[in-house]
């Protein structure tokens, strides 16, 4: 397939590219500083602007997967969704972060962060971006959100699919690695089950 992933210099997104690659996809990687990214066999680095829907829809324009990566705190999921339109995509999946998850008392994790005195600009923003995609019906969306910590590591291939709560283990621990964040955002756009909906992976 020809992958547009938009947002692909990013600690995400980085990685999204580089697991379409190794599957053998053509990468269109979208980006403010499209410098950061380092030349590769099947990948087209273009420079666009999330905010400009002209300018991202003919960066987007002739892919047949769409992936949305940014920080949210830049950008407006409107007019992501206007260039989108414009460039014809049925289907996009956006990476929509972990606080606007569930937790078992029934508040979202972005809730218990700011009880703790923690407030990360992106989750609130991130939350507004998730609620507007559920009322949009002409795009078959998905939105997903990694486990509570996700950092670099190995890619295992193994992890679990959740819905809208928390992913955690035993010890109560929640994570996921960057490369297997990937795989799971890979496999979906190979292999799609999920439509307007959100899932969030985690070991």
């Amino acid at each position: 397939m020809h992958l547009s992933i938009v947002g692909a210099t990013g600690f995400i997104g980085s990685q999204i590219v580089g697991e379409a690659l190794s599957r053998g996809h053509a990468v269109t990687g979208i980006a403010r500083n499209p410098g950061k990214l380092a030349a590769r066999d099947g990948l087209t680095a273009v420079a666009a602007d999330a905010a400009d829907p002209d300018q991202l829809a003919k960066s987007l324009a002739g892919s047949d997967a769409f992936v949305v990566s940014v920080t949210w705190t830049n950008n407006d999921v409107e007019k992501i969704l206007s260039a989108l339109r414009s460039a014809g995509a049925t289907r996009a999946i956006f990476v929509v972060g972990a606080g606007s998850l569930g937790m078992p008392d029934g508040r979202l994790w972005l809730d218990h962060m700011i009880e703790q005195g923690i407030a990360p600009p992106t989750s609130r923003k991130a939350l507004e971006a998730l609620r507007t995609l559920r009322s949009v019906s002409d795009i078959d969306w998905v939105a997903v959100s990694p486990s509570r910590d996700i950092e670099p590591g190995q890619r295992t291939g193994q992890f679990r699919l959740g819905q809208d709560d928390l992913l955690t283990d035993e010890e109560g621990g929640s994570r996921i690695t960057t490369q297997d964040f990937a795989v799971a955002i890979l496999d979906e756009i190979e292999t799609p089950t999920m439509h307007r909906r959100r899932f969030t992976v985690g070991y």
